[in-house]
């Protein structure tokens, strides 16, 4: 059994992932895939892991979860999707440091299930909209002038939190995306996170990319994706781009950044260094990055 824990993260994917998995769950358990329901498994599995802080599960143990969790005798895959597994959103930066918990969460989400194979998915983001999103969740706790003040936004490394996990969970690799190209690739995503070639089976497939369109650019491309069956991943990923250029609403997917401290010259600056720490982290052993 494959175990697939898609940790997030926060202000990326928002559920999304999740909600279409779980829209399919019939159709899934067909193919042995178990999308876990939230509210089963997230107060079981924090139970578990308060009990063995990092300890490996025995067998027993590792049985009873899943009995509590799934309803599947025998699945060969489960995914477990939860953008708080490492922490809760205050704590996510801190002190320069991206998900600081990392190295000593991973192994407690890892050793949860140590008989099975197991792996992490999760979305990067660029720390540049990335903060303002976050501070967002607790806004009504701090200012956002205090918030910079205690996350030091220019030493913040992506480079440096996959080096952490990597080396805290050796032995699950990790697939990673940037939460900026989701759109372009959502069905790559869902595939990477199902095991399954998803654009021919998964019902809501499209409806991430639908979100960011005008109700006439879906019309228009649903019919075009119709009749016009795309020959490729690639080549539907060049039609979605193409009407969602045309018909995006631009209220979707842009961010209002017009905060204290937040200069042009400073979104730049933390863009560059993310970009450039992409293709590092594409580099790296053990990580496959899904770009378009």
């Amino acid at each position: 059994m494959k175990i697939v824990y898609h940790i997030g993260l926060h202000s990326t994917d928002e559920d999304r992932a999740l909600r279409c998995l779980l829209r399919n769950d019939a159709m899934l358990q067909e193919r042995g895939i178990v999308a876990a329901q939230p509210g089963r498994f997230r107060p079981v599995l924090r139970e578990a892991m308060i009990q063995l802080k990092g300890q490996p599960a025995n067998e027993e143990m590792q049985d009873h979860i899943l009995e509590e969790i799934i309803d599947l005798d025998t699945p060969e895959r489960v995914i477990f999707s939860n953008d708080s597994f490492l922490c809760v959103p205050r704590r996510a930066i801190m002190g320069g440091t991206l998900y600081p918990l990392v190295g000593e969460r991973a192994p407690w989400i890892r050793n949860l299930f140590p008989s099975h194979v197991a792996e992490f998915a999760f979305a990067l983001r660029n720390p540049a909209t990335m903060i303002p999103a976050m501070h967002a969740r607790f806004s009504d706790q701090e200012s956002f002038g205090e918030y910079l003040g205690r996350i030091s936004p220019e030493t913040l490394s992506w480079v440096d939190m996959i080096r952490r996990l990597r080396a805290a969970a050796p032995d699950s690799p990790v697939t990673l995306w940037c939460n900026e190209d989701s759109p372009l690739i959502w069905p790559e995503i869902l595939e990477a996170l199902c095991g399954i070639e998803t654009t021919t089976v998964l019902d809501g497939i499209d409806d991430f990319v639908s979100e960011l369109m005008s109700d006439e650019g879906v019309a228009r491309m649903n019919s075009y994706l119709e009749t016009h069956p795309p020959a490729s991943t690639e080549h539907r990923r060049r039609i979605v781009s193409a009407f969602l250029d045309k018909y995006v609403r631009e209220e979707a997917v842009e961010m209002e950044l017009d905060l204290p401290g937040w200069t042009a010259a400073r979104i730049s600056a933390l863009t560059a260094k993310y970009e450039a720490e992409v293709e590092q982290i594409a580099a790296m052993d053990g990580v496959t990055l899904l770009a378009p």
